[in-house]
């Protein structure tokens, strides 16, 4: 029987610096951006990003109130938790770009005050974004 105890803690190392990353990379976008000189396009696919990824968080939370079969090994268990994390991930963007929760568009308005940015509706950015 082969061992894969060296195989299993480099997939869960990949695995949880694929979440450490998308997590950071979002919280770097949201701060390292000035969105007060922010296109509409920009502000709304930035609401949409923070949207799917709040979706995601939601998702995965569910996940883990679903009981575990124990029977699985710790290899497959990881591979199989990376995968879910994927498809978690891919539906949680699909949600927001086909209905949302309405938080992206709460926040873009709410941005577009703050910022003083245009009377641009949400409807005409997701029009110029193709997002309809």
């Amino acid at each position: 029987m082969m061992d894969f105890s060296n195989i299993t803690g480099m997939y869960s190392d990949a695995y949880a610096n694929a979440a450490n990353q998308s997590a950071s990379k979002l919280k770097d976008k949201l701060n390292g951006t000035d969105y007060s000189k922010a296109t509409d396009e920009e502000l709304l696919a930035a609401c949409k990003q923070f949207e799917a990824y709040f979706v995601e968080q939601l998702y995965k939370g569910m996940l883990k109130t679903i009981p575990q079969n124990e029977e699985t090994s710790n290899y497959t268990s990881t591979i199989m938790d990376y995968y879910k994390d994927q498809m978690i991930q891919s539906v949680a963007e699909q949600t927001t770009e086909q209905s949302g929760l309405g938080l992206a568009q709460m926040l873009y308005e709410q941005m577009k005050r703050n910022y003083g940015i245009g009377t641009v509706s949400v409807s005409d950015a997701e029009n110029s974004l193709g997002m309809e």
